[in-house]
């Protein structure tokens, strides 16, 4: 296996809700109210959508705001990986990634780990440029049952509502969260911050028209269905948390520019050339070049604070002067 590689699960499709589209010569995101299931195709009108999003869409008279889902893993954490992450807008590399108490960062002397403050308190998160990151893998239908649709966000809501959602849900299920029959919702709320506008963010719940008792008997039968079969989903799991572990970064280069231009428009621009062949041009080199700065600040000052004057230093001036 290729060290540094984070191996992903296999993606069919992506989930959305919205698109980035583009005004005054400019690519922004614009958020929705709906699902969008896509394929991994686009061209330049956008991504093109999954067979699924039609057949879906035509069972909720258009607005698809609920999709049913299973779970690849027991695990919470393997179906729902969330950081706090900071791209660089121009190579479009994921440069810091951490969790609130440590961080991956790329730097010139290569990738190290650091202390994460969190973006509160962290200078380098300043302007919005660090913010939290999720990924959530869910499969849609039966047609690959390792085969996944990804679901992107930056969203609070979104994120700490799903990771509440897996936690119950594996919990009530006797660890039998890849079995469960749920469902992807939509939601709305309005916010003193939102001024009124609704804001959607994304909630795991029970399929429409099914109970708790219903749901977790399904996962039961299905679950002694599958060790009869022979599928471990333990060891599935081991081989997912090996993989992710694989690599610092789970996004890959492609993947990377997608996400900096829906999830991240407003951070830094960091522009190659100027007036100095030696300036940085990435967000790295920028932030190591500020730290060495100011320390040749320091000593500037320290070797330029005048030194204290004597009348023997002004001798050999005023002798040459008598002299002329």
């Amino acid at each position: 296996m290729l060290k540094g590689l984070a191996i992903t699960p296999p993606i069919l499709g992506r989930i959305t809700i919205g698109k980035v589209v583009e005004n005054h010569g400019k690519r922004l995101p614009q958020k929705d109210d709906q699902f969008t299931i896509t394929s991994q195709l686009q061209t330049r009108e956008g991504w093109l959508r999954h067979p699924l999003d039609e057949a879906l869409r035509s069972e909720q008279e258009g607005k698809l705001r609920r999709i049913p889902i299973r779970l690849l893993f027991n695990d919470p954490d393997l179906n729902l990986r969330a950081e706090y992450a900071l791209f660089d807008r121009q190579t479009a590399r994921p440069l810091c990634v951490g969790d609130g108490e440590q961080c991956k960062r790329r730097t010139r002397e290569g990738m190290e780990t650091l202390p994460c403050p969190a973006p509160d308190a962290c200078p380098l998160a300043q302007g919005g440029a660090c913010k939290p990151y999720g990924r959530l893998n869910v499969l849609i239908g039966d047609d690959d049952p390792l085969g996944s649709f990804i679901f992107r966000t930056t969203g609070f809501n979104s994120i700490r509502t799903l990771a509440a959602r897996l936690a119950y849900f594996k919990a009530v299920s006797g660890n039998r969260l890849a079995c469960l029959p749920l469902e992807l919702r939509l939601r709305g709320k309005s916010t003193r911050q939102s001024r009124g506008t609704p804001i959607f963010y994304v909630d795991i719940t029970l399929r429409e028209g099914w109970t708790l008792e219903d749901t977790l008997s399904e996962a039961q039968r299905l679950d002694q269905e599958r060790e009869a079969t022979g599928f471990d989903q333990k060891a599935l799991d081991r081989a997912a948390k090996a993989g992710f572990a694989n690599g610092a970064f789970e996004d890959s280069a492609e993947e990377s520019a997608d996400v900096v231009e829906e999830f991240y428009p407003d951070a830094p621009v960091h522009l190659p050339g100027g007036t100095d062949a030696n300036a940085p041009v990435t967000l790295a080199d920028k932030l190591q070049a500020r730290s060495q700065q100011s320390g040749k600040a320091e000593a500037t000052d320290k070797a330029e604070s005048p030194a204290p004057t004597t009348d023997d230093s002004q001798q050999p001036a005023a002798r040459q002067a008598k002299r002329a």
